[in-house]
């Protein structure tokens, strides 16, 4: 049964202190505007700092100034093992099993990784089936990945495009383009969820449709992950990536993470690029030639454990074991809803939501497209004290996350383009 809303404040304020997870917005640190929190709004983008990365860094630099190299084997973390303590938590949140997930490198770095070793072109099965409008280092790894391949992009790729008059993408699309590709698709890459319209897809139903023709399905998880809750292993996702900046609140440049099926993950052969990090533990340090990865997702790890770049994702982690995403997703999709009750009351600003209406279809985010002065009103809303993100040509990205953000956050942004944006 749909939420009710009314545009009063006592509403905000019930639906806060009814929240469960409220306590969670006081774990960190909020930039300030004159004197006040800001509206975050820009999860999306990068996630605020958890207050207790601080204590977990200096964790590790304690070590480091301690036992320097000994750190690898001693102390609270021993970082030999780094990629594996946040395994557990990225179970839970991308609903695989603990031998399918790892962390390494950054999204781009893995998807290039993972894609050379699931993209196995033939003179027959070779082209890969992505959406139009992909977030453009994903264009540039798939158009890069078939030139290393000698093939020609604008074969090898087929793009899929909204329908004419149309923002988003139609599942039925989707799986009619590549029930049409059939013997000819080696691969389907996908955004999990669109960077721009913010339109969740269908993975289960585009998983299923590629397995049937034959060929691999990878998603980029970028904004996703702590965003909506996933069965990557039980939809039989073959591989995807994520960053962990964005709603993980892993920091800038925080390590990226990794899926693998656990048919691909356990098979030894499986191509990939090796590096001594995907060698077993216990034999790791013979220094002895020939690669034997290990049995799981650590078998595509190369290079030493990113400890500095994993500790805010560590930390992080631990606020999403507390909250639960069950209940995370229960809230954003109530406070979405929220968002967008109040939004509709304001059609002086002439904008468009371009994301879905159907909460199965999106996460946190609305994308809010503006055909005339959207940045001017985007610089508006940043001297207002509202953190919100712009994406040309004319959107709005607005996102605000369960896990710090409020109803009463909500309502000040509302009043704030009410009062101020005629």
């Amino acid at each position: 049964m749909p939420d009710t809303f009314d545009l009063t404040p006592e509403f905000a304020r019930q639906a806060d202190q009814q929240d469960p997870l409220q306590h969670f917005k006081q774990a960190f640190h909020f930039p300030r505007h004159q004197d006040r929190d800001v509206i975050y709004f820009c999860g999306n983008s990068l996630g605020l700092q958890p207050k207790n990365v601080a204590a977990a860094m200096q964790t590790e630099l304690d070590t480091w100034r301690k036992m320097a190299v000994g750190g690898y084997f001693s102390g609270p973390n021993p970082w030999l093992y780094y990629q594996h303590y946040v395994q557990s938590s990225l179970v839970r949140l991308m609903g695989c099993h603990e031998n399918e997930v790892t962390v390494m490198n950054t999204l781009t770095v893995n998807l290039h990784l993972l894609m050379l070793s699931f993209y196995r072109p033939t003179a027959r099965r070779y082209k890969i089936i992505m959406e139009a409008g992909a977030f453009p280092s994903d264009q540039y790894a798939i158009e890069t990945l078939v030139r290393h391949f000698n093939l020609d992009p604008t074969d090898a790729i087929i793009e899929i495009n909204p329908r004419e008059g149309e923002k988003t993408l139609r599942t039925d699309d989707i799986v009619q383009t590549i029930h049409n590709t059939g013997a000819e698709l080696a691969m389907v890459l996908f955004g999990g969820i669109h960077y721009y319209t913010g339109q969740l897809l269908d993975l289960p139903a585009i998983t299923a449709a590629a397995h049937a023709a034959g060929a691999v399905a990878g998603f980029d998880l970028a904004h996703v992950a702590g965003n909506v809750p996933m069965q990557l292993h039980t939809w039989g996702v073959d591989f995807a990536a994520w960053c962990s900046y964005k709603y993980l609140n892993a920091g800038p440049g925080a390590v990226g993470g990794a899926y693998i099926h656990e048919k691909h993950a356990q098979n030894i052969h499986t191509p990939r690029l090796g590096g001594w990090w995907g060698n077993d533990e216990k034999t790791r340090f013979k220094m002895e030639k020939g690669f034997i990865p290990k049995q799981d997702a650590g078998g595509w790890n190369i290079s030493t454990a990113q400890v500095f770049n994993t500790v805010a994702l560590k930390a992080s982690l631990e606020l999403f074991d507390e909250a639960g995403m069950d209940r995370l997703r229960t809230k954003s999709i109530r406070l979405t809803a929220y968002l967008e009750y109040l939004l509709h009351q304001l059609p002086q600003l002439n904008f468009e939501i371009l994301t879905p209406a159907d909460v199965n279809s999106r996460g946190a985010q609305l994308s809010l497209f503006f055909r005339e002065k959207g940045k001017e009103i985007h610089q508006r809303m940043i001297d207002n004290g509202i953190t919100v993100d712009y994406r040309e040509p004319g959107v709005i990205r607005v996102a605000p996350a369960p896990l710090y953000c409020s109803f009463e956050d909500v309502y000040r942004f509302y009043t704030i383009l009410r009062d101020h944006f005629n």
